[in-house]
């Protein structure tokens, strides 16, 4: 009836069995696997370390005198406002602590807390930019008979292109079945600052480094509730 251990104390298994409860009678009980198989077996491990996980930071966070309230500004310290994460962010952070962080203000707490100081290098950012910097493009904003659009010159019909460069802007002209006019000519924004993704990543990356040297420091697992990709354990048929 244990969860698992924090700092050598038993947490209770309760947590555990509300939240699977919450789960099979919810509104996607359905995609979940058939109880007692393999996979939910899987699926049980599985919540039992989003419950560790959250735990953990929950004990973080009281020892760090982290405030936990339940409202505020989206990056406020432990805000608890629903939570959701692009599927970078959760691809970065993992399944479980993906699950944590949406779920547990006190996850959030310690995310912020422990990543606070946290930069991208200036390397990483001029690396960034030399693999993502592009040659200046430009669009034409363009008016038909039947509406207008926007497009690039060199997806346009190349007879139509080649009168519309030499026609001024506002003249209507004709290549062969086309007709169309040249209102504007608009400057497509360059790659925005790369900082505040690539901030973003590195304390996603430092937050994941310091959860797992804490979760192999504070967290013992029990038979049956270990990590649903431990190899050790007798469900993971997970096979490279």
């Amino acid at each position: 009836m244990t969860l698992g251990l924090l700092d050598g104390h038993p947490l209770p298994r309760t947590a555990l069995d509300e939240r699977l409860a919450a789960l099979r009678n919810g509104p996607r009980a359905t995609a979940l696997p058939e109880p007692g198989s393999s996979e939910d077996r899987q699926l049980v491990r599985w919540v039992a370390q989003v419950l560790l996980t959250e735990a953990l930071c929950e004990a973080v966070a009281a020892e760090r005198g982290l405030p936990i309230s339940e409202s505020g500004p989206a990056r406020s310290v432990g805000a608890a406002r629903p939570a959701r994460l692009d599927q970078r962010a959760a691809v970065e952070l993992g399944s479980i602590t993906a699950a944590a962080y949406e779920g547990s203000a006190a996850v959030r707490a310690v995310y912020e807390a422990v990543t606070a100081e946290v930069e991208p290098s200036p390397a990483d950012i001029a690396h960034y930019r030399t693999l993502t910097t592009r040659p200046p493009v430009t669009r034409w904003h363009l008016a038909l008979p039947d509406g207008g659009f926007e497009a690039d010159p060199d997806t346009l019909p190349a007879a139509l292109a080649e009168a519309l460069r030499t026609a001024p802007p506002g003249e209507w002209v004709s290549a062969g079945p086309w007709r169309a006019m040249l209102l504007a000519t608009l400057a497509v924004p360059q790659t925005p600052d790369p900082t505040p993704a690539l901030r973003d990543a590195a304390r996603r990356t430092a937050f994941v480094r310091w959860l797992d040297h804490q979760r192999a420091r504070r967290l013992t697992l029990v038979e049956g509730l270990e990590h649903p990709g431990d190899p050790a354990q007798p469900d993971n048929h997970h096979r490279h």
